[in-house]
C-alpha cells in the first residue's frame, strides 16, 4: 500500500463558512457540483474527488477557490447518496466498516468515467486537472492515463496501493500532514521511491503541525491549519498552472 485505509482521524476537522456559488445537476443519473470561473472558460477544468463526506460546503467551497483561480470545477457524487454525514459521525452513528465495502472501485469508477466524459464531451474541457482529497486520492492516480487526468494533486490520500500510484501517466502532487496514521511517514517515503520509478513528474510537500484532513476539514480558527491548508490549496493551483 502507498497509503492506509481511511481511520478515525478522517472525520475531524471543522466546517467551514460561507454560501457555495456553483449549482448541482444531475448528470448522467449522477449528483453533480459545478462551478464556473468568471470568465465561463471550459478549457481547463478540475475534476473535484471527495473524501467521505461527499459534496459537503467544505468542498463546495474548495471547489469555488478552484473557479476563483481560472478553472471549472466538478465535484460528482462518489457515493450516490450514500456518504458519511458529519452529524452521524460527529454522533459516532456512522459505521464506516459496514459503508466502505460498498464503496469500492467497483461503484466508484463508473461514476468517475461518467463525470470524465461528461467533462470532456459536453463541456467541451480540454485538460482536465484532478484533485482527490483522502478517499479520492485513489481515484486520482487510477485516472491520471492519456485522455482520462492530464495532471493530479491529492492532500493526505488514502487506500492508494503501489500499483496504482506507479502505474501514473502525468505529473502528481501530494501533500502530506506530519501526523496521519493513513499515509504514515513510512509509506510516504516508499511512495517517493514509487514516484521515481514511475518516471513522472512528481512533488510531495510535508507540513508540520497539522494531521490527515488538514486540507479540507483544517480548523480556520487554528492558525497553523489555516496556514497549511491554504498552502496546500495553493500548491494545487501552481501544480496545475505548471502542467497543463
Amino acid at each position: 500500500m502507498a497509503s492506509n485505509p481511511p481511520a478515525a482521524c478522517c472525520a475531524s476537522g471543522f466546517k467551514h463558512e460561507g454560501t457555495p456559488l456553483g449549482e448541482t445537476k444531475n448528470v448522467d443519473g449522477i449528483d453533480t457540483y459545478i462551478t464556473y470561473p468568471k470568465d465561463k472558460s471550459t478549457d481547463k477544468a478540475v475534476l473535484f474527488l471527495t473524501d467521505i463526506f461527499g459534496i459537503f460546503p467544505n468542498a463546495q467551497l474548495l471547489a469555488d477557490e478552484f473557479a476563483n483561480n481560472g478553472f471549472l470545477t466538478v465535484i460528482p457524487d462518489l457515493f450516490q447518496g450514500d456518504q458519511i454525514s458529519v452529524a452521524d459521525m460527529e454522533s459516532g452513528k456512522a459505521d464506516l466498516p459496514a459503508w466502505l465495502p460498498k464503496h469500492q472501485p467497483g461503484n466508484v469508477d463508473p461514476v468517475v468515467e461518467k463525470t470524465i466524459k461528461y467533462m470532456r464531451e459536453t463541456l467541451n474541457v480540454k485538460k482536465i486537472a484532478a484533485v482527490g482529497y483522502c478517499f479520492g486520492g485513489k481515484y486520482v492516480t487510477r485516472y491520471l492515463k492519456p485522455g482520462q487526468i492530464d495532471v493530479g494533486y491529492s492532500a493526505h490520500p488514502s487506500f492508494v496501493t503501489h500499483e496504482e500510484l506507479g502505474a501514473i501517466k502525468g505529473p502528481f502532487s501530494i501533500a502530506a500532514a506530519e501526523t496521519d496514521s493513513i499515509f504514515t511517514t513510512q509509506l510516504r517515503h516508499e511512495s517517493e521511491e514509487t514516484l521515481i520509478k514511475a518516471g513522472q513528474p512528481w512533488q510531495i510537500n510535508l507540513f508540520s503541525g497539522v494531521s490527515h484532513g488538514f486540507a479540507v476539514r483544517g480548523d480556520l480558527n487554528n492558525k497553523t491549519q489555516k496556514w497549511a491548508k491554504e498552502q496546500a490549496f495553493c500548491q494545487a493551483v501552481v501544480w496545475f498552472n505548471q502542467h497543463l
